[in-house]
C-alpha cells in the first residue's frame, strides 16, 4: 500500500502530528499552508512551554489530500477525515490493486481479480495521549461495506500491517517528540498542547 500506507498514514494520525518536514508550496490551498506553517513551528520548537496548536478539519483534510497525492497518487482518491472526541475517522477511494503495482509488487492474476477496482475504504481509530505519549487504537476498518473489528482487525494488523510496516506504532504507546505534551482531538479540532 505504499511507503507510508493508507492504513498507517491515518491510523497512524498521532505520528503524522509529530510532524515530518514539509516545504511550503505558495501555490497550495491557504489550508494547506496554514497546517505546514504550524508544524514547522512545532517543528523547529518555536513556541513557548503551555503554547496551544489548534488544526481544524479543513487544515487536516488539506494536508491529507496533499500527502495522499504524494505517496500514493494512483490508486487513492477522495481522502477525507472526521474527527470525533478523541477518535479520527479517514475514508477514501481505494484501488489496492493500483497500489501494489505502484509499490514495484504486482498481484498475479486471482489477487489482481480481488484487489483491482475502487473501493470505499474506512478507519477509525481511538487516540489517547500525554506526557508526550500517544497511542493509536484501529477501532474499526469497512471496506465496500464490510466491517472488520474485533479479532480479525487485530489479527490483519499484526499479519499484514505491522509485517509490511514494522516502524508503524498501533496500538502501542510514541513518543511525540517536538515538547508535545498532548493530542487534544475533539469534532471541531485537534489541540496540541507543548509542554515545558
Amino acid at each position: 500500500m505504499g511507503k507510508r500506507g493508507i492504513v498507517a498514514l491515518w491510523a497512524a494520525l498521532g505520528a503524522a502530528l509529530a510532524l515530518a518536514a514539509v516545504p511550503l508550496d505558495p501555490s497550495a490551498s491557504p489550508d494547506y499552508q496554514a497546517v505546514v506553517h504550524k508544524f514547522s513551528l512545532i517543528e523547529h520548537d518555536r513556541l513557548k512551554p503551555g503554547s496551544r496548536v489548534v488544526l481544524t478539519p479543513a487544515e487536516l483534510n488539506a494536508y491529507a489530500r496533499q500527502e495522499v497525492a504524494e505517496v500514493a497518487p494512483e490508486g487513492v482518491r477522495n481522502p477525507r477525515l472526521e474527527l470525533g472526541p478523541g477518535t479520527a475517522t479517514a475514508s477514501a477511494l481505494i484501488d489496492f490493486g493500483k497500489l501494489r503495482r505502484a509499490e514495484g509488487k504486482p498481484p498475479g492474476r486471482i489477487m489482481a481479480y480481488l484487489l483491482d477496482g475502487e473501493r470505499p475504504v474506512t478507519i477509525t481509530a481511538r487516540i489517547r495521549s500525554s506526557g508526550g505519549t500517544a497511542t493509536v487504537d484501529v477501532e474499526q476498518v469497512e471496506i465496500s461495506g464490510v466491517t472488520i473489528e474485533g479479532r480479525m482487525l487485530d489479527f490483519l494488523i499484526h499479519s499484514y500491517v505491522m509485517q509490511a510496516y514494522p516502524s508503524a506504532k498501533v496500538g502501542e504507546p510514541f513518543a511525540l517528540g517536538h515538547r508535545i505534551e498532548r493530542l487534544d482531538v475533539q469534532p471541531s479540532a485537534v489541540g496540541i498542547v507543548i509542554g515545558r
